[in-house]
């Protein structure tokens, strides 16, 4: 199973707010030939660690593809470069945020650092992902999402945004 993070919290010009640019992201990953097989509930998130910025709009995806890891890492930092985003420091605000969270259960140290090293601390990525996964396992852990979840540190705010 191959999973994606995906969180916006500011406008991209053409495109509109943080819950356009997502949606308009998961477009963007279909013409770039991901097979998009599910697509959680979006979820309006404060700012991990706690900050002035503007909150988040964050959901996660189920994928398909043949890439390999690191080259659906380069098609992610693709993807947010044409909405704009360039890398500057960590934590800062951004118009689209694109994470590989998970890819078939591997475990990898390094390019890309697998699954994601922070992933089980964040609400807004474990709330969507039992969304669209409930059976997933953090491989390192050995526990699941639900588990993940009741774990959270507290002060987390991540709230379903009902359509």
């Amino acid at each position: 199973m191959i999973l994606l993070g995906v969180g916006s919290n500011l406008s991209v010009p053409g495109i509109g707010g943080p819950a356009d640019v997502v949606a308009a992201a998961v477009r963007a990953l279909e013409g770039e030939g991901l097979v998009v097989a599910a697509v959680s509930p979006w979820y309006r998130s404060a700012p991990v660690p706690a900050s002035d910025q503007p909150w988040y709009v964050n959901g996660v995806l189920r994928v398909e593809t043949d890439l390999d890891a690191p080259a659906l890492l380069a098609l992610l930092h693709k993807v947010e470069a044409g909405f704009g985003r360039i890398r500057r420091q960590v934590n800062e605000a951004r118009g689209l945020d694109l994470d590989l969270l998970a890819y078939h259960g591997q475990v990898r140290e390094q390019g890309p650092q697998l699954p994601h090293p922070r992933m089980h601390q964040r609400a807004f990525v474990l709330l969507p992902l039992r969304d669209v996964a409930p059976c997933w396992r953090h491989p390192l852990l050995g526990l699941d999402v639900a588990a993940l979840a009741a774990a959270l540190p507290p002060g987390q705010v991540a709230e379903r945004i009902e359509a």
